[in-house]
């Protein structure tokens, strides 16, 4: 259902290093310290904070000024030091962010003092200031005044005088280029925007009068045009509103903006680069322009345009970066993030609007809850500075006051720790995945993945993540044996080297045949399949073959449900009908051919969504359809919206809120719409479109405003399981088979270890060896090994599907050997406590399987064995014997070896 449509993709790409090699967790090469085009890292340095909001930044050999309404400067939380009276502004070392030996106050007789805006002659020697105020160290002044840098005085030559406050300025060789609040300089009438003398401030004739306040103002790099920004609707009388490029000598207007900006929308702020200028915007009400705009100086015309949300009040152009100031909270419309938390600080290239791997992140503070204002780039000692001012008072989540700062090297964040799992569904293959970590100033980062506690990774992997796009990212692992058990953990390291901690522990048992119903799924064609068998939260992992669309935990549903719809190890998921749901963190577009599948177990009496697809993630959705949801008395309806709503719905006697588990699949296509409910299809409809948005899948909650049969709540309270979204529409057949497959006895694996063993030596002929930790294998002379075990029967439902021999060499030198080693039926009769070579008992034949020599060195080796003679055995005892063909003896732990390694084994799989 539609309430507003903006869609535009994002995609990042994902790369795959050669497995096996790779750098332990603390043994990383020497890279660069932030992902480029980014120059600052995200990790703030220790800076004085000022008590109060500051609006304006400057740098000039080393030093940083900030202006703004403040009264004292005081020392980086935790720091030793007194605060220092500041008034209204500070001078900061670029270098270690303290207070110099430049102290000015600025004051007024009544009302309250403000800087506003801070700019520096070419030569770097004069610092003009801008704001409210009547006085400099006591100097009279008018709300403009001139600084000397060397001795950090007031100019008393510069007696310009402004009638009110003063917001932006600019700064040629010879001109001071002033935008603000006033009507009148030095009593002649200049509206909003004037010029003066960089000498005495003598009024230019320069006139650019606007009917609102002017915020911005700056020069273009050739000094031919002035750039202004502001609230205006009207230059010298002509319609031209918030943006206007006027002549620099006389005022008059260039190039005018009429519609250009939305009439309730203002430019904040203007910065210009070697090609172009951008703006910084904020609206009021709704359907405002918030975001940025860049522009070409080579004809004053749009080049891109964000309309991301979030009142941007700073734009800085740095090399090929536009590093901006704001509290963005909906991009959606170019593509990103929808409408939810806010971000302060972001970068992007200044050739498009894509965000870049650059996060650091405030508060929105005190005031008017803006945040950051006003950012400058100031260098000492060959390291670069990013400044950053407003009214914010914490920084990464650390308090911190008004004022921070960034350096171009020195990056210590390391990445978060990313949270793994493992699956596998078919022999020879394992599959580790992970949600994409996060790093505020690196968004490609390398993950290494360690298996069995290792030190050496078996695999790397290179991807990419941003703030808020944080793709799955896998690896398989192909040299697995089946019915083995293996633990992977994966860490993730920055450009700079920054390592995370090692993820926790993901254990998983290779099948032996293929898990029926994922298998299914996945072969099927799914595109996103959440199976919910994660333990913690908040990663929904996607296990289907090759996505990346995983899920997000919100308010915590309840993990690990069981009974599952699934039999076997499967777990379902559970959602409390108030607020806990998933969404995807993929943003998305759907096709004209899709099939929704869940199942679904609940005894509401309030309904709710149970799957579908939104244009937002945490919070509820404005555009929505595409859905599964269920009404009060438990019937299930599958709508869509063409610009009315379209559905189909249970009817007849059957509810499904009976507390049992039901499979659900809707699909629409060519062929229209159409709704399944175990196997059976219970409704078409011919409707083969839907609304067309850009968005994300969500599961157990979202909108359901406008839509038939709405649920008393809009939040399920209930179980899902096995959910999964495909690209196509399943037939008919294909889902009376998933719904067949789910209820068939679930594979599963024994392993029996050998009751009795020993072996008999031709050398000794009357001795037992039934007490050794050993076991021997040989041709001639004669060693003979024998296993007895005892096998359980199949489980209901299911056969025997195979059957391996796990054997273990000893640490004795030359352990291993060349010759063939054949695995016999015994058909006499023998005991582990009174069998010798000389009773020994009979074999047979044919073989039931062969070991075609095995290595020295202490390790596992493993043979099929013939699985009907073994199935033949099943619920009984079964007798092996172990036969060499030559005279290189073989020698094996025995069940009694003080090691207690678990062999001579038996593992034994089962399916339906």
């Amino acid at each position: 259902m539609r309430r507003r449509s903006r869609w535009l993709t994002t995609a990042l790409a994902l790369s795959v290093t050669a497995a096996g090699a790779g750098l332990g967790p603390g043994l990383v090469p020497e890279a660069a310290a932030i992902t480029p085009p980014v120059a600052f890292t995200a990790d703030p340095l220790p800076t004085w904070q000022p008590n109060g909001v500051v609006w304006a930044l400057a740098e000039a050999g080393g030093t940083v000024f900030a202006g703004g309404t403040f009264s004292a400067v005081r020392p980086p939380d935790g720091a030793g030091g007194a605060a220092q009276q500041a008034l209204n502004f500070t001078a900061l070392d670029a270098g270690t962010g303290a207070p110099t030996a430049c102290k000015l106050s600025f004051t007024i007789g009544s009302g309250t003092a403000t800087v506003r805006a801070l700019a520096l002659s070419p030569d770097q020697k004069t610092l003009y200031a801008g704001g409210y105020f009547g006085a400099v160290n006591g100097t009279p002044v008018s709300s403009l005044a001139a600084i000397d840098v060397a001795t950090c005085t007031p100019k008393a030559s510069f007696r310009p005088a402004f009638a009110a406050t003063v917001r932006a300025l600019a700064v040629t060789g010879d001109t001071v280029y002033a935008g603000g609040d006033f009507l009148t300089v030095a009593g002649q009438p200049r509206h909003r925007f004037a010029a003066v003398a960089t000498a005495d401030g003598a009024l230019r004739p320069f006139t650019a009068n606007a009917d609102e306040p002017g915020r911005a103002v700056e020069v273009t790099p050739d000094g031919s045009k002035v750039l202004l920004g502001g609230d205006f609707f009207t230059v010298n009388g002509t319609n031209t509103h918030a943006l206007a490029v006027v002549d620099a000598t006389s005022g008059s207007l260039t190039k005018t903006y009429p519609g250009f900006i939305e009439t309730n929308s203002v430019v904040k702020d203007i910065a210009t680069d070697a090609t172009g200028f951008y703006t910084a915007n904020e609206g009021t009400g709704g359907g405002v322009f918030d975001g940025r705009i860049a522009l070409n100086l080579a004809d004053f015309n749009q080049r891109w345009r964000d309309t991301c949300l979030g009142a941007t009040q700073a734009v800085l152009p740095h090399r090929t970066v536009l590093y901006s100031a704001s509290h963005a909270h909906d991009c959606s419309s170019v593509g990103e993030f929808p409408d939810g938390r806010r971000y302060h600080l972001l970068a992007q290239p200044t050739t498009g609007v894509g965000k870049l791997g650059w996060a650091p992140d405030t508060n929105d503070g005190i005031g008017e809850g803006i945040g950051p204002r006003v950012m400058s780039v100031g260098s000492k000692g060959g390291v670069e500075y990013l400044w950053v001012g407003g009214e914010f008072t914490t920084v990464n989540g650390a308090a911190q006051q008004s004022l921070t700062r960034f350096a171009s090297t020195g990056d210590t964040g390391a990445p978060t720790t990313p949270v793994a799992s493992a699956v596998s569904f078919r022999p020879g293959q394992v599959q580790v995945r992970w949600r994409t970590s996060l790093d505020l100033d690196d968004s490609r980062l390398t993950y290494r993945i360690f298996r069995n506690g290792a030190a050496t990774p078996v695999g790397t992997v290179t991807a990419d993540s941003l703030f808020f796009l944080r793709p799955q990212a896998s690896w398989t692992d192909t040299t697995v044996a089946a019915g083995q058990t293996y633990t992977y953990r994966v860490t993730a390291t920055d450009a700079a080297g920054n390592t995370s901690a090692l993820s926790g522990t993901a254990a998983v048992t290779v099948p032996t045949v293929p898990e029926a119903y994922p298998d299914r799924v996945r072969s099927d064609g799914a595109g996103l399949y959440w199976r919910w068998d994660e333990s913690a939260l908040p990663y929904v992992a996607d296990s289907s073959d090759g996505g990346n669309t995983s899920g997000v935990h919100h308010n915590a549903p309840a993990l690990r449900q069981t009974p599952a719809a699934v039999t076997g190890a499967s777990t379902a998921i559970g959602f409390n009908g108030t607020d806990a749901k998933v969404y995807s963190d993929r943003r998305t577009q759907v096709g004209g051919s899709y099939t929704l599948e869940t199942w679904v177990k609940t005894g509401t009496t309030r309904g709710g969504k149970l799957l579908g697809f939104g244009n937002n993630q945490d919070r509820g959705s404005s555009q929505y359809d595409k859905h599964l949801y269920m009404t009060n008395d438990g019937r299930i309806v599958f709508g869509v919206y063409t610009g009315a709503t379209r559905t189909i719905t249970t009817g007849g006697t059957a509810r499904y809120n009976d507390n049992t588990w039901h499979h659900v699949v809707a699909t629409q296509g060519p062929g229209g719409m159409a709704l399944y409910v175990d196997g059976v299809q219970k409704g078409t409809l011919n409707v083969t479109t839907h609304e067309n948005f850009a968005g994300y899948w969500r599961v157990g909650g979202d909108s359901l405003g406008g839509w038939p049969e709405r649920p008393a709540s809009e939040f399920f309270a209930g179980q899902l399981d096995e959910t999964a979204v495909y690209p196509t529409v399943l037939t008919p057949a294909q889902v009376q088979q998933h719904h067949a497959l789910a209820t068939a006895p679930a594979p599963s694996v024994v392993q029996v270890t050998a009751a009795e063993d020993t072996y008999a030596n031709a050398g000794a002929p009357g001795t037992n060896y039934g007490s050794s930790g050993s076991l021997a294998v040989r041709g001639t002379p004669l060693y003979s090994s024998y296993l007895r075990f005892n096998l359980p029967a199949a489980p209901a439902g299911t056969v025997l599907t195979s059957a391996t021999l796990s054997v273990k060499t000893s640490t004795m030198a030359g352990a291993g050997t060349a010759d063939t080693v054949s695995v016999v039926p015994v058909t006499g009769a023998w005991s582990e406590s009174g069998t010798t070579y000389a009773n020994r008992p009979a074999t047979g034949a044919p073989a039931l399987g062969h070991f075609a020599g095995i290595p020295d060195g202490s390790a596992v080796h493993t043979t099929g064995l013939d699985t009907a003679a073994v199935s033949a055995a099943l619920g009984g005892s079964y007798n092996l014997a172990l036969t060499g063909s030559g005279a290189d003896a073989l020698w094996l732990w025995s069940s009694e070896a003080a090691a207690g390694e678990g062999t001579p084994r038996l593992t034994l799989t089962f399916g339906p």
